[in-house]
């Protein structure tokens, strides 16, 4: 696997993680729903800058 490939794995498991997490966030929340949601979306800051570093 050359460079672009593997960025392009991790962007793409890293967006279905984010999903996972804001999804049981929203669906089975805690007595504060805060946490999960903030660490989804924290997922796809760094999946953002993973497929900026691939251009």
């Amino acid at each position: 696997m050359d460079k672009s490939q593997i960025l392009n794995l991790s962007v793409w498991i890293l967006v279905i993680l984010g999903l996972i997490m804001i999804y049981l966030g929203a669906i089975y929340p805690p007595k504060v729903m805060f946490p999960p949601i903030v660490t989804g979306i924290g997922f796809f800051v760094i999946a953002w800058g993973f497929a900026q570093l691939r251009k």
